[in-house]
């Protein structure tokens, strides 16, 4: 095996899509493997012995939201912790924090797996508290170059993957190897624990944008406070429209991705005949994203790289409602109904964590990382996915059918991320490019 110093040398004299092609692979691998540690436990379905709904505590509130809601407030916390963290941390770093953060989830989920089901709210926000940092320490690999939208793309496509396989794997070690709904998630982490160590090992073996990835994207370097403030200044209004239009995004993503297993049940996939039905679903979804948001490194010109991704975002929000419609006049079936509203999220939502603020920074020539405008994205949306979920408890619930209540609500959902995605996102971008209309004319 190549020593680090000569792997590094090697990757530093490669052509640019052996590279590229590099850059995918280990950091796909990477944030694949961190998903083991987030997800696995929504896959569970927290059921008493006659098959009823498990209660937090004998509140209103369901078992599995409180777990869910828990996991989130961490990560939120995370993502807030993040805007300085990442934004500032030093490329020497990187690697040691990245596994850091699992081995932290994977010691919570053994607290998860002793401890009783009320109090399992405790560890799983700990679960969620270092894994927050990872997407932030992934990406700084790979913004700045003259290939990020392929690199972020490739990226993108793990979480989305991710999610599906690693609920799939809980169901499995549950139903083939015996293992119980408290120590499943501990166990599926355990799994992907040395394949997580090796991809980071390999992930930091990445060469730093050349000369040219610079010249046409802007040299990227951490963020002080007086540069992070100046750019939430420079771009507030923007900003502002992009943060609430991902509050109800994020809601709406994750609602979609804990909720899977009890909506598809409602639509008449029973998961115990379907056992492969969620991963089925998000490989569609995945190439449904990687494709466009890939194909954006032809658009050389920023300005025009900027409204690309714009394109992308208003045709998800838009096949969310369009794909709505046709499901509830029975122009397509459940399955293909939960699969273009997962699409249309995704290529509203990815672009967000990805090439959105990698391309305004190269179009307005800010000396920064895009690290630190995502995580304020992260760390507000978040905060309204946890708003969400209590709302949907106390106002949508039914103890009776609680499963057809998730679904109505999702349905209704819908519509209303629709409206408010298409607004606001074509309000954010009519100011972005007039924001920075001076530094495009200089281009031109």
């Amino acid at each position: 095996m190549p020593t680090h110093r000569s792997l590094r040398s090697i990757l530093e004299n490669a052509d640019r899509w052996k590279l590229t092609l590099y850059g995918i692979f280990t950091a796909f691998s990477t944030y694949f493997c961190m998903y083991a540690f987030r997800k696995p436990f929504s896959a569970a379905t927290f059921k008493d012995a006659e098959g009823g709904v498990l209660f937090f505590f004998n509140t209103g509130v369901e078992l599995k939201t409180a777990l869910v809601i828990s996991q989130i407030l961490g990560y939120a916390l995370s993502k807030y912790l993040g805007i300085k963290f990442c934004s500032e941390v030093s490329p020497t770093k990187r690697a040691i924090y990245l596994i850091g953060t699992v081995v932290f989830a994977l010691l919570a989920l053994v607290g998860y797996g002793f401890s009783p089901n009320d109090w399992k709210v405790v560890f799983i926000f700990l679960t969620g508290l270092p894994l927050g940092m990872v997407w932030g320490l992934v990406v700084w690999y790979l913004e700045g170059r003259t290939v990020s939208e392929v690199l972020l793309a490739g990226l993108s496509c793990s979480f989305i993957l991710a999610s599906g396989i690693v609920k799939d794997i809980g169901r499995f070690v549950m139903a083939d190897w015996g293992v119980s709904e408290h120590w499943m998630p501990a166990v599926v982490g355990l799994l992907f624990l040395i394949p997580f160590f090796v991809s980071v090992w390999l992930l930091n073996q990445m060469p730093a944008p050349n000369a040219e990835d610079e010249r046409e994207r802007t040299h990227r370097e951490p963020m002080n406070s007086g540069q992070r403030i100046e750019f939430v200044r420079h771009f507030f209004w923007g900003l502002l429209m992009l943060v609430v239009a991902y509050f109800f995004l994020t809601a709406y993503r994750d609602y979609r991705d804990n909720y899977q297993v009890e909506m598809f049940s409602a639509l008449d996939y029973p998961y115990e005949a379907n056992k492969s039905i969620i991963t089925q679903a998000e490989t569609l979804v995945a190439f449904g994203v990687l494709v466009p948001l890939a194909l954006l490194f032809l658009i050389r010109n920023n300005r025009w790289g900027l409204i690309g991704t714009y394109a992308i975002m208003l045709s998800g929000v838009t096949l969310l409602a369009c794909s709505t419609w046709m499901m509830e006049n029975d122009r397509i079936n459940g399955f293909w109904w939960m699969t273009c509203v997962g699409l249309g999220a995704y290529l509203a939502y990815v672009p967000y964590g990805s090439v959105l603020f990698d391309r305004l920074i190269a179009q307005g020539h800010i000396l920064g990382t895009a690290v630190f405008a995502i995580y304020i994205m992260d760390a507000l949306g978040y905060t309204g996915s946890v708003a969400v979920q209590i709302y949907r408890d106390f106002f949508y619930s039914d103890s009776e059918q609680p499963n057809a209540a998730r679904l109505d609500f999702f349905i209704d959902f819908s519509y209303l991320m629709a409206a408010v995605g298409v607004v606001l996102f074509v309000g954010s971008l009519v100011y972005f490019l007039s924001r920075t209309a001076s530094v495009s004319s200089h281009e031109a």
